[in-house]
């Protein structure tokens, strides 16, 4: 790791949230508006609406049952978004304001399956898993029919997109087609040329033919005046939308007159475009590398010339219709993140390894999102060279790619290695130079991999195709997996750390075994070497972190504070502390000279798999079980000096606090007291003010005239000071010019009044009998006196004085006690009172 930039303090003692890369799309149902520019899809039990330019989530529309959404359609003029949850519930919503504008029952017995508009925006069908289709009047707010007859769930429903026609097509389990007069309330045909589950149904632009596609591998050309079938295609893959296409030439799809084209996407995960007169395929999309990705939906934007797919893994790619030229990529949901990294000299962007064979890269700044194909199976690490634009990948697929990113943020895979024979699920780069890498995998080997120069080469071209790569040395490690690999910084050092709960030291490039690290109880999931010490960091699912000596190979410390497993480990500010992540979805900074947990971070909610560092040291990424991606900040230096700036402002408030008071200006004094916060600051100046020669007055003018949420705050500072007998005087001064002089309805509507009463009343009353006792003390002492009658005393000798005067104070004082002890209900309890003697 690089050494961070001047100015970065040695010490870290916080981190906050800077950015989240969130799920947006589980599956379901994805919509384009008619200009292209926004994208709505499904996430449970909200709709999300998505800037397509950008790739920022605008707004995201929730019901409020809260319940999953399970249908929504936006009209053709995109003026109105209709939502159907399992509550049964229809919401119409104004979606650029995000309100709800019209919420009522869809009175289905069971969920809404589907949903459509008409094309004037004023009709609405929902087909519903009770078998049931009823038509909506959104404009005048009424249901306008109910149409039964199909059997099981209506997953499909569509309107003519001629209007005057008013006709309405419908498909449920049985496989066929209905469809529906809406005029006659009837149902005028039912096509049944299909053998399985109809997916989607599509007109052609003069109203007279329709395509529906099915997955039984057939798509069916339909005549819509006779209702018979003109042509069956068969297509050799079960497809989930069939799309006609613009009656106009697009040669680099093949279509090279106005006749009926339509597209398909399917089970086979690429685009395909049919003749639909003679059957045949005229133009086929090329294959991505690697395992296809099934698509899962598909829609196209007439008006914006766009096309949008959906894979089965939930990413979302948006094409230009005339050529199927890849426009956007957008990852809907990743699933689990198995790990992240920093990409770029300048840290500019991210790639992340999902539950996916498919890798993706974040441009942090725009989140625009690349999605790289390669690999079969599931990627399991990743790591980065030193200067930023190569990257290795690890997957089950046994195999190893090594990626390029160019200048304008563009990857490509450059090589490829194979070799382990099972699960390789640990990589780790040469840290000096662009020279190897090593692996290590589920067989409990290691292979160190030698970079070919002509890789390294910046002439290297990229359309020639990835480079072999070649192990140059294999090694048995472990008994069991290896899950970890790190290279010291000067390359001459590997060590592993496996399942088998050891750790070992290995020379490079012999890979000569030099020690083992033992000690901890359970498997190893991470080992790291110190960036400036000859120190390795390990952590286990034991729940503990160990430092390691590397001279000795001895254990120098141990850090207990995870719950549970701790799957990685960083070290940061310069090897002066760690940043650990664990199966308790916690993140924690520990400084290693104190053995002390500085800070705690909770923002995942499942195993944090990735974490990495900046090369500035001011960031971190993480990625967890929860498919959250996280940009940590270093707040450090921000936070200190939001601290002394916070300091200096109390000093010169406290400053111009002690003028006020000298000069006597009252008012001013207060209110900058009660902005301060600072009870005990605040009762110094109402004493200030109480010890005036003119109290009452200038506390009631005072206290008057402070602005209403600072007599709220006033009154909250009485609370405290009423605990105190020392300090219930003035408290009860501030209250009583507060009762009155303001009216019970003004005070009634101060924030947090009836607290604040119920905390004073208890203290008041007490003060109040304490007060009462010591008046009827006072009052019977006064009457005793006043009813005393002192003989006078005859001249003494000096030496008789002092003797006289005890006997004096013994028969003054006695009577004093006994009236005390009869004020406290006790008068047998005083026995004689010894007088005092000289």
């Amino acid at each position: 790791m690089a050494e961070p930039a001047a100015g970065v303090s040695r010490f870290k003692a916080n981190y906050a949230v800077e950015r989240k890369i969130e799920p947006f799309y589980k599956g379901g149902k994805a919509q384009l508006d008619q200009t292209g520019h926004y994208l709505f899809c499904v996430c449970g039990t909200k709709v999300n609406i998505l800037d397509v330019a950008s790739g920022a989530l605008l707004r995201s529309l929730e019901q409020e049952d809260q319940e999953d959404i399970t249908a929504f359609d936006l009209s053709p003029n995109d003026e109105v978004l209709v939502t159907a949850s399992r509550a049964l519930l229809l919401a119409q919503w104004a979606w650029r304001e995000g309100t709800v504008t019209r919420l009522w029952k869809a009175i289905h017995t069971a969920p809404v399956a589907s949903m459509a508009f008409d094309t004037t925006s004023t009709l609405l069908a929902t087909g519903g898993c009770d078998g049931a289709v009823r038509v909506w009047d959104i404009v005048q707010h009424y249901g306008t029919h109910h149409l039964r007859g199909s059997p099981g769930v209506v997953h499909l429903v569509a309107f003519h997109p001629d209007p005057t026609r008013l006709l309405l097509f419908s498909s449920a389990v049985d496989t066929s087609i209905r469809v529906w007069s809406l005029q006659d309330r009837s149902c005028l045909a039912v096509l049944t040329s299909h053998y399985s589950a109809v997916t989607s149904l599509s007109f052609s632009e003069d109203g007279h033919t329709m395509l529906s596609s099915g997955r039984d591998k057939i798509c069916i050309v339909w005549d819509l005046q006779s209702y018979q079938a003109k042509r069956t295609v068969p297509v050799f893959e079960s497809v989930e939308t069939a799309v006609l296409l613009p009656e106009e030439p697009a040669p680099a799809l093949g279509v090279k007159n106005s006749g009926l084209y339509f597209l398909t996407a399917g089970d086979q995960g690429i685009l395909r475009v049919w003749e639909a007169a003679s059957g045949q395929c005229v133009y086929t999309q090329p294959q991505m590398p690697g395992l296809g990705q099934e698509l899962t939906h598909c829609t196209l934007a007439r008006s914006a010339g766009l096309l949008l797919t959906v894979t089965s893994d939930h990413n979302l790619l948006l094409y230009e219709a005339h050529s199927l030229q890849l426009q956007k990529q957008f990852a809907g949901y990743s699933e689990e993140v198995l790990d992240v990294r920093f990409l770029g000299p300048n840290d500019s962007h991210i790639v992340v390894a999902s539950n996916s064979p498919c890798l993706k890269v974040f441009e942090l700044q725009t989140l625009a999102c690349q999605i790289l194909h390669g690999h079969t199976d599931i990627v399991l690490a990743l790591d980065v060279f030193r200067k930023g634009w190569l990257f290795a990948s690890c997957a089950k697929d046994q195999s190893i790619r090594i990626w390029r990113m160019n200048k304008a943020g563009q990857v490509a895979c450059v090589a490829q290695g194979s070799g382990h024979t099972h699960s390789v699920g640990t990589i780790c780069c040469s840290r000096l130079k662009e020279s190897f890498l090593v692996t290590g995998s589920q067989d409990c080997t290691v292979k160190l991999w030698p970079l070919p120069e002509a890789l390294l080469s910046k002439n290297t071209a990229v359309d020639s195709g990835p480079m072999l790569l070649q192990a140059q040395t294999t090694l048995r490690c472990h008994d069991k997996d290896i899950n970890s690999l790190a290279i010291s910084p000067n390359d001459k050092l590997l060590a592993t750390g496996s399942q088998d709960r050891t750790a070992k030291l290995w020379a490079l490039p012999q890979c000569q075994l030099l020690g083992v690290f033992s000690g901890h109880r359970r498997g190893l999931w991470n080992v790291q070497f110190s960036p400036t010490d000859q120190v390795l960091a390990t952590a286990s699912a034991d729940g503990t972190i160990k430092l390691w000596a590397l001279q000795d190979f001895s254990c120098l410390k141990t850090f207990e504070g995870h719950d549970a497993s701790v799957l990685k480990v960083a070290f940061v500010s310069r090897g002066s502390q760690l940043l650990s992540s664990g199966s308790d979805g916690l993140l924690k900074l520990w400084t290693i000279k104190s053995n002390e947990c500085v800070r705690t971070l909770d923002a995942h909610e499942d195993k944090v798999w990735g974490l990495h560092c900046s090369r500035l040291d001011d960031h971190a990424i993480t990625g967890g079980s929860d498919s959250r991606i996280i940009l940590w900040k270093d707040v450090t230096e921000a936070e200190q000096a939001e601290e002394q700036a916070k300091r200096e402002e109390q000093v010169i408030k406290q400053q111009e606090l002690d003028n006020l008071l000298h000069e006597k200006r009252y008012l001013r004094a207060l209110g900058l007291a009660i902005s301060l916060d600072r009870p005990h600051t605040v009762l110094t100046v109402i004493q200030a003010i109480r010890r005036d020669p003119e109290a009452c007055e200038k506390l009631e003018a005072t206290v008057l005239r402070l602005r209403r949420d600072q007599k709220e705050a006033l009154l909250r500072f009485c609370v405290t000071w009423n605990t105190n007998s020392r300090h219930c005087h003035d408290a009860q001064a501030v209250l009583g010019v507060l009762l009155r002089h303001e009216a019970p309805e003004e005070l009634l509507a101060y924030e947090g009044v009836q607290g604040t009463l119920e905390a004073l009343l208890p203290y008041t009353e007490r003060h109040f009998q304490r007060l009462s006792r010591t008046l009827q003390a006072a009052t019977f002492l006064d009457f005793l006196w006043h009813n005393m009658k002192l003989s006078p005393l005859p001249a003494v000798p000096p030496a008789l004085s002092g003797s006289l005067l005890c006997l004096w104070l013994g028969l003054t004082v006695q009577p004093l006690c006994r009236a005390t002890q009869i004020l406290k209900g006790d008068p047998c309890s005083f026995g004689p009172v010894p007088v005092p003697c000289g």
